[in-house]
């Protein structure tokens, strides 16, 4: 009989951890001031195709909801998903994990940034798998952690809040300094290449996305 029990309780689990993934939110932050290149990150072009159009792509297959934190919400119209600007202005990536943790409708939020074009499915699916009970999901890649390609839950709101508005907009700063958050650490990141944790920040950086790209694509 306890077998029996035990057996229902462990269906019942898996059958709400997958609810729990179809039902999570897919955020793309959008918001950044591309200084140090002087383009729109999102719409440089990797392969043919515009950044911000691969990534919505991958999305597409895997969230129910879409959300993009943008304060040039007009120019991501053409992508039929919603686009909200910062709830408080200026406050960078942290910022835009506010912004999107306060109007995703769900639970848990995954969120990566515009200017990562080797964004991964697998990998996010594994990633989203992993939640259980924890508040953020982040991945430790080569000694390091990567908290815009990560999930935060609800719970992480406050919290986050209370850093944007103290302008404490380190994002390690929440992993290291708060005490009521359940972290989790990803460091069993399926094979993937390019690195999908790769991102556009200069000229240098647009040039190596592109041989990366002819070399998985043996160009």
């Amino acid at each position: 009989m306890n077998i029996v029990a035990h057996h229902d309780i462990s269906i019942i689990g898996y059958v709400f951890s997958i609810i729990k993934r179809f039902t999570m939110t897919g955020i793309i932050l959008a918001g950044g001031r591309n200084s140090r290149i002087g383009l729109k990150k999102a719409f440089l072009e990797i392969g043919g195709k515009r950044i911000i159009d691969r990534i919505a792509e991958i999305y597409k297959r895997i969230f129910k909801e879409i959300l993009i934190i943008s304060n040039t919400p007009h120019e991501y119209k053409y992508l039929g998903v919603k686009v909200y600007t910062d709830l408080i202005p200026h406050r960078g990536s942290l910022g835009g994990i506010y912004t999107g943790i306060y109007y995703s409708k769900s639970d848990y939020t995954f969120f990566s940034a515009c200017d990562m074009p080797f964004l991964n499915e697998k990998v996010i699916r594994h990633m989203i798998s992993q939640t259980d009970d924890y508040d953020v999901i982040v991945p430790y890649f080569k000694h390091r952690l990567h908290p815009i390609h990560a999930v935060y839950s609800k719970k992480c709101l406050l919290h986050i809040k209370n850093m944007v508005v103290g302008e404490r907009l380190k994002i390690k700063d929440l992993f290291i300094k708060s005490n009521e958050l359940k972290i989790k650490r990803i460091t069993d990141i399926p094979e993937a290449e390019p690195s999908p944790f790769f991102n556009i920040n200069t000229t240098k950086d647009y040039k190596q996305a592109i041989d990366l790209e002819r070399l998985c694509a043996g160009l």
